[in-house]
């Protein structure tokens, strides 16, 4: 094999080793487990910049091999994995950053930082899987690697929390495993491709299809917490916030949502979905879900509960585009992948530093915080602003393309939807940045800690500042080759052209 066929397994392998270098090191070893963390990270970064420039270019990179007879084990890039790779790779620098700071004193980082390592690479073997069993294993391991993460306090809140995650997530693996063993003895193993492949099924095979499509659904939905299958998110927001910060915008959420489109895309085909009446059942599940995660991010006093419903409003915009039937209307759900991540990072990061520097967890807690942290609550602006869709930032670029889509798929009810879905952010973000910037501080902050010359450490400063500058880049230079809605729009072309 080629040194270009081995370029996924070393992204795979850079994390991995990461974490099993950091299990080992002591906890007094800070500057090294610092430097093995940031230096996994870099390269990472480097690896998957290649392979991105190659997949633009049409260069091939994939490994696999047969595990069991009829069983392989697939890793590839294409378009679509080089979306959700690059999102992991970036996106965990700079998390990276911040929980180095965000974790300066507290115990057991060894442990925190391995199985955040041990994280990421389930993220990127997921990014990387070229096939359904593939994709499953790190799937599972995901479930497996976040759990120490969301129960890291040790507190009996957070142990409740990570007992409501495993249930939830291996309960939601059970039945997607089902599916994928259904659908591997009715077809074979099937490998993903571009147009999927049952554009022309046999009929007696689409009852059997059709069923098999609401089992990954429904195993899948669950960690992109589709209603009612996202109970689970909310009270997963005990974690600390770079673990909030990783499952909202890079790992879990995403996985389910990515899982999601590679069913629809590359398994049965945006054709062979629309034929066997698919799409319509999953826009409108997709469309009351975005609905209900702002309607009930309204009554929501905690600011990580608000972000967390928010979430569960926001990752069903990806689903509900890739519903569209037309490739506009795709493009702005597919874009949100990276646009909601980008954006979600920030207010976490945000939410987090308010949090270390004044002990802000609550809403109302937040009177006047703009002007002691002004540098956070510029970016957390930033961040809400392109949630509620705020021209030119991310969130307008995917609500504009994906009602633009909607019109030319003769789905008018979407752009309703839409419409009320960013008056309802506007809803729950506004009074957060009324509070913030218009109110004056009343009594002393819950707990204030004093920086120097920054608002707060600079490991917790820079991460969400770089994110909020990326959220406004990405939506004005939307047009410009390689930006998020470029690569977007290349990925729904090869799909909509096999």
């Amino acid at each position: 094999m080629t040194l270009n066929a081995w370029l996924p397994v070393f992204a795979l392998m850079t994390s991995l080793v990461a974490s099993l270098v950091i299990f080992a090191l002591p906890e007094r070893g800070y500057r090294l487990r610092t430097a093995v963390n940031l230096g996994a990270a870099v390269f990472k970064l480097a690896l998957v910049a290649v392979m991105v420039w190659g997949v633009f270019q049409g260069v091939e990179y994939g490994v696999s091999f047969t595990m069991v007879p009829g069983v392989d084990f697939v890793l590839k890039a294409d378009a679509l994995s080089m979306m959700f790779a690059g999102l992991s790779a970036v996106l965990w620098f700079l998390t990276t950053i911040y929980a180095v700071g965000y974790l300066e004193d507290s115990p057991n980082r060894s442990r925190f930082f391995g199985f955040f390592s041990l994280c990421v690479a389930s993220t990127m073997g997921i990014a990387l899987a070229g096939n359904l069993f593939t994709f499953f294993l790190f799937y599972e391991m995901l479930t497996l690697a976040t759990y120490p993460l969301v129960v890291h306090r040790g507190t009996e809140r957070a142990l409740k929390a990570g007992r409501t995650y495993v249930i939830y997530t291996l309960t939601g693996g059970a039945v997607l495993l089902l599916a994928i063993a259904w659908l591997q003895g009715l077809a074979g193993d099937l490998h993903f491709q571009e147009g999927g492949h049952f554009g022309g099924a046999d009929p007696a095979m689409h009852g059997s299809l059709t069923l098999i499509f609401v089992l990954l659904i429904a195993g899948l939905g669950v960690k992109a917490a589709i209603f009612p299958l996202h109970g689970w998110l909310p009270q997963a927001m005990v974690a600390p916030a770079p673990v909030s910060a990783l499952l909202h915008a890079v790992a879990v959420v995403k996985a389910g949502a990515f899982g999601i489109v590679r069913v629809v895309y590359d398994i049965y085909g945006i054709e062979a979905s629309s034929a066997l009446g698919l799409l319509e059942p999953l826009a409108w599940l997709a469309a009351f879900t975005m609905l209900y995660g702002s309607v009930r991010a309204l009554f929501q006093m905690d600011l990580k509960r608000r972000l967390a419903f928010s979430t569960v409003s926001q990752v069903s915009y990806i689903i509900l585009g890739i519903c569209l039937f037309g490739p506009v209307g795709a493009t702005g759900g597919l874009v949100h992948l990276l646009h909601q991540g980008i954006m979600k990072i920030t207010l976490f990061f945000c939410a987090g530093n308010y949090a270390e520097t004044l002990g802000i967890h609550r809403i109302d807690e937040m009177d006047g915080a703009g002007r002691r942290m002004p540098g956070t609550s510029l970016a957390f602006t930033l961040g809400a602003f392109g949630m509620i869709g705020a021209p030119p930032l991310a969130g307008f670029i995917t609500k504009w393309t994906m009602g633009t889509g909607a019109l030319a798929a003769d789905m008018d009810w979407v752009i309703a939807v839409l419409v009320l879905s960013s008056v309802l952010n506007a809803a729950y973000f506004l009074p957060i940045l009324h509070r913030l910037w218009f109110r004056e501080q009343s009594g002393k902050w819950p707990h204030e800690r004093y920086w120097g010359r920054l608002e707060t450490s600079a490991w917790l400063f820079w991460p969400p500042v770089l994110t909020a500058v990326m959220t406004v880049l990405v939506g004005v230079l939307a047009s410009f080759p390689f930006s998020p809605l470029s690569w977007a729009e290349l990925v729904v072309l090869r799909a909509y052209s096999s």
